[in-house]
């Protein structure tokens, strides 16, 4: 027994050493027993196949669908270093294929006459599309249970809740009247604003003015037909080479944040008259002391948010938008500055590398959507943004950083704040060089994530240099970020001298991180309570993405993409040595039941069972 003892021990060492979590031994197993106990219980847990209302045969009876075929590499798999980190044989399928002929939209909406007609190619009659629709996935529909009505109505995957025999859709009209005036969802893209900047027919009169005060800046608005340039008047008076330039000179002095305003008038000085908000006149948000959740591209939607709001997160950021995509009013790329109503501190991320289209994104922002603070991305390390001169990009690019920055901070009536990374190279920090620039430029928060572009996120957050920062940054509140999955984490942050802190991947990994925090403890969260976090977050995506077929395979599969995250939670209850490390790769090991065990397989099949 003792020598048994001293194995175990040692094998706890061993797996220490090489950068893998320290579970008790009594958990801990190989890959193959894993394996083969998680698929035997899989097969004893299902139900038999007379049951029609249980989701696996639904899936079966969904086989008439067939899975996309497997993507062709463009090029010789032996090129293992082009390989590396991409997941090439990844199953892709496009949105239309999930329906051969989907429901027509102009039926959905109650009949009415259809934009393409004769033309359309979806169903117009409704019982030739009930007779080729998948069969439903559910006994109950979310939407038509919470808001009373399912807009998705016939083509709902939930919809025999709500359907009658006719084909005609039910409505509640008590629940509805609970969210007759209320719009939990915020700053969505309407059909005016996304036909005006497409036409280019959106004023940037704010945008303009700043720009303005470039040497170099040549203003392109100009008549679209020589009719209108010779209906257009003539200028009375053209101003002078000296006028022009002791205008630019005013309007300099009326931008840089150190001089008061200086405001032409003619006249009596009116309430009609435009004047510009000085910082102090701004809106302020309180940053202090609070848990801000990272804005995670592609995991952290308004689905995800919101969970996290419910555990206790302070502040919420939208996930990084271009600002080119913004003003071509892209629908996919405005959805991520929607914000729903639990998120009392919402600010948005956008992500551009030249002035002039940073200057017009913020202002279209501040005209057009509802935030509490907008964030600049100086901190994306990939190469699709760095190379243009984006993200990581700005931080070396310090003129165009400072024409950015003073540029949005002219047309926005909210606080704007930067995220940066240590610098650019590993072994060459530029933060603290940056930092006393930005004070000066007029940024409200600073947010630093501790590593390096080229650590990306390898080897540990640099907190001693964060430390220094924060002294610097001073009194701008800074936020530090990295390497945060335990209270005890977030403690040692805060020791540092850091304003708040920021949480990316631990909240990815455990939601329930914001409460452990606020609470001081180590929560052995279960199994169940974990499965019902995943089931609001189905039910937040089926509002977010809707319910028909489209909007249930969106929803599955950003919980494929979380679930990625969430396999590398090791339950406390299993631990030798509490808290767990981010760094600490899980071993494979048996929960204290199958749901626990089944949550933290690695294996993309058995998160499609939880799916």
């Amino acid at each position: 027994m003792e020598a048994a003892a001293d194995d175990s021990a040692a094998k706890g060492t061993d797996v220490a050493a090489k950068g893998e979590a320290a579970i008790k031994p009594e958990f801990l197993t190989t890959k193959d027993k894993f394996h083969t106990f998680i698929d035997a219980k899989y097969e004893v847990c299902q139900p038999d196949d007379t049951n029609e209302n249980n989701d696996t045969n639904n899936e079966t009876k969904e086989s008439s669908v067939e899975e996309p075929q497997v993507k062709k590499l463009k090029w010789d798999p032996e090129d293992k270093k082009r390989l590396r980190g991409q997941n090439k044989s990844r199953p892709h399928r496009k949105p239309t294929m999930y329906e051969e002929k989907p429901l027509c939209v102009s039926v959905i909406q109650g009949n009415r006459k259809c934009f393409y007609g004769d033309k359309c190619k979806f169903h117009h009659v409704v019982a030739d599309y009930m007779a080729s629709k998948p069969p439903d996935i559910g006994d109950s529909c979310h939407l038509f249970d919470t808001f009373g009505k399912c807009q998705y109505g016939l083509s709902c995957r939930f919809g025999k809740t709500h359907t009658t025999a006719d084909f005609q859709t039910l409505e509640k009209a008590d629940v509805m009247k609970t969210y007759e005036n209320r719009t939990p969802v915020k700053n969505s893209l309407t059909k005016d604003l996304q036909n005006s900047l497409r036409k280019r027919q959106v004023s940037f009169k704010k945008s303009e003015d700043y720009l303005k005060t470039f040497s170099n800046y040549k203003d392109k608005t100009e008549p679209k037909s020589k009719v209108e340039a010779c209906a257009a008047p003539l200028p009375a008076d053209p101003p002078s080479e000296n006028h022009s330039s002791i205008e630019s000179t005013q309007l300099q002095e009326q931008i840089s944040p150190e001089k008061p305003p200086a405001i032409k008038t003619a006249g009596p000085l009116t309430d009609v008259d435009v004047v510009r908000l000085r910082s102090c006149e701004k809106k302020q948000v309180d940053f202090r002391d609070k848990l801000y959740l990272a804005p995670l591209t592609t995991c952290g939607n308004l689905p995800f948010r919101r969970v996290c709001k419910r555990f206790g997160a302070d502040i919420t950021c939208g996930e990084m938008a271009m600002c080119t995509n913004l003003l071509q009013g892209q629908q996919s790329e405005w959805a991520l500055l929607k914000r729903h109503e639990s998120e009392d501190i919402f600010g948005v991320q956008v992500e551009g590398c030249f002035p002039d289209t940073m200057t017009r994104c913020a202002e279209l922002i501040n005209n057009h959507a509802q935030v509490d603070f907008v964030d600049i991305n100086s901190g994306c390390p990939i190469d699709l943004v760095y190379k243009k001169g984006g993200g990581c990009g700005l931080m070396a690019r310090t003129r165009k950083f400072e024409q950015i920055v003073k540029g949005m901070n002219y047309v926005l009536d909210v606080p704007l704040t930067v995220k940066i990374r240590t610098g650019v190279h590993e072994k060459s920090n530029i933060a603290h060089k940056l930092i006393p620039e930005l004070k000066n430029w007029g940024v409200s928060m600073i947010t630093l994530h501790g590593r390096s572009r080229e650590q990306r996120y390898t080897k540990l957050a640099d907190w001693d240099y964060i430390n220094t920062c924060a002294e610097l940054a001073s009194p701008v509140p800074l936020f530090g970020n990295g390497d945060i999955l335990s209270y005890e984490d977030a403690v040692k942050a805060k020791d540092t001298g850091v304003s708040g802190i920021m949480i990316a991947r631990g909240a990815l990994i455990k939601p329930w991180i914001f409460t452990e925090i606020k609470e001081s403890r180590h929560w052995d969260i279960s199994s169940t309570e974990r499965l019902d976090m995943l089931k609001d977050f189905t039910n937040f995506g089926l509002e977010h993405w809707g319910s028909d077929t489209r909007g249930v395979e969106k929803t599955r599969n950003f919980l494929l993409e979380w679930l990625s995250f969430m396999c590398r939670y090791i339950p406390v209850g299993l631990l030798e040595r509490v808290p767990q490390k981010i760094n600490e790769r899980p071993p494979y090991y048996m929960g204290r039941n199958y749901l626990e065990s089944l949550m933290a397989s690695q294996n993309v099949g058995d998160w499609v069972r939880i799916r």
